[in-house]
């Protein structure tokens, strides 16, 4: 007993000629009994040579290193693909295009977010979302098997993408020092996981010559000079969707006949601005720094011109028609006017496809512009429409200036 008044059993005895003495507990939780076995067991141990006093101790770490180890195990089975996802697309973020990562959230989000200017009234949650929403422990083979069985049916596009951005985040996750011990990095390697990935082929929607004049004329006649003027531009320019729709009045120079396009493979590439092009851009609203602009987005600029598409396609008689089967059809349709292929890919923002051309072709504007007007001429002539003149400036932009 302590001069505080706490009491102990106390075991003492002699190791190696030096006193030894440990406590084996409070009487609250030993008898007398018990407290006496348990100094016969360390005696025992002391007369073998032992020390009762490490023996002690290495059971003490040996239990807490135990309950650390199960305490961490614990928490990453309770760790999510979703989070794991979250701190995957944030560490690659700085490697990946802005459209690159946009998917990536795509394919997770929640869903169930109004839309107002959509046949489908409500977001639709992201293909991923379900299976990530699992501990990202359990996400093996048997369950990527069964969420490709259920999704691919009714997106097969998608669901293949999917799968291929599920692949690289498993294997990232394969040598992440924190979900590498987890994660099960080829759980999309079995031979009836793969079977089960839609094949997508290649897409061939184009127009023709033939169709040029309906296609034209529907699309003049859209109510909206915006979408009539983007998908026009589309056509004309042979530039992906969203480096149209990021187009600001900055990247337009109607003096010296130029676009500046954000490409997402060359950064920035300059193409021609022809003639009719530059008279359908010079006539828009300037509402603000986009040229294709809209008063009901969010972010000012133009969203989705594929409804208004759809209704000139409709309004024309014409198959159905991607927005980008309009980027298809401008490097089809510069081949009725021999255009070199080297200048297609350039004016598209196409990476080169020959040794020459990757080191030895840097063609002037000048060049392209002679080939592009050409090419621009030739499709408004089957469509019956008549070219403006390169050297006539736009009335609307002499009431800009």
């Amino acid at each position: 007993m302590t001069a505080a008044g706490d009491k102990a059993f106390i075991f003492q005895s002699r190791l190696n000629g030096a006193v030894l003495r440990m406590t084996i507990g409070k009487p609250e939780a030993w008898s007398i009994p018990e407290a006496r076995t348990e100094a016969r067991r360390l005696q025992t141990l002391v007369d073998k040579g032992a020390d009762p006093r490490a023996a002690k101790a290495a059971t003490i770490a040996t239990d807490t290193a135990d309950r650390a180890e199960a305490k961490v195990e614990r928490q990453r089975q309770q760790v999510t693909g979703l989070e794991a996802w979250g701190t995957y697309c944030t560490a690659r973020a700085s490697h990946w295009s802005e459209r690159h990562a946009r998917n990536h959230a795509v394919m997770v989000q929640a869903g169930g977010e109004p839309r107002t200017r959509a046949k489908v009234k409500t977001l639709q949650a992201g293909i991923l979302r379900p299976l990530l929403a699992r501990p990202l422990a359990l996400i093996d083979a048997d369950t990527i098997a069964a969420w490709m069985t259920a999704e691919a049916p009714a997106r097969p596009a998608v669901a293949a993408l999917a799968f291929r951005q599920l692949a690289a985040f498993l294997r990232w996750c394969g040598e992440h020092p924190e979900f590498g011990a987890i994660a099960q990095a080829e759980a999309h390697k079995p031979r009836r996981v793969r079977e089960l990935v839609p094949e997508v082929g290649t897409k061939d929607d184009c127009l023709q010559r033939e169709q040029l004049p309906l296609w034209f004329e529907a699309v003049r006649r859209l109510s909206n000079p915006v979408p009539a003027a983007f998908l026009q531009t589309a056509l004309l320019t042979g530039a992906r969707r969203e480096e149209l729709a990021g187009l600001r009045w900055d990247d337009v120079d109607f003096r010296w006949g130029s676009l500046s396009i954000r490409d997402k493979v060359e950064g920035i590439r300059t193409i021609p601005l022809t003639p009719l092009v530059s008279q359908l851009l010079a006539a828009l609203p300037r509402r603000n720094q986009w040229v294709f602009s809209s008063p009901t987005a969010a972010d000012g600029r133009i969203q989705d011109p594929r409804e208004a598409h759809e209704r000139a396609l409709s309004a024309a008689g014409l198959p159905h028609l991607t927005i980008h089967g309009l980027r298809r059809s401008f490097g089809t349709l510069c081949e009725w006017v021999e255009m070199p292929a080297g200048v297609v890919a350039q004016i598209q923002g196409h990476k080169p496809s020959a040794t020459a051309e990757k080191h030895y072709r840097r063609r002037p504007l000048d060049l392209l512009r002679m080939w592009h007007t050409r090419a621009e001429a030739w499709m408004l002539e089957q469509a019956g429409i008549e070219q403006p003149s390169a050297s006539e400036e736009p009335a609307r932009l002499r009431a800009v200036q």
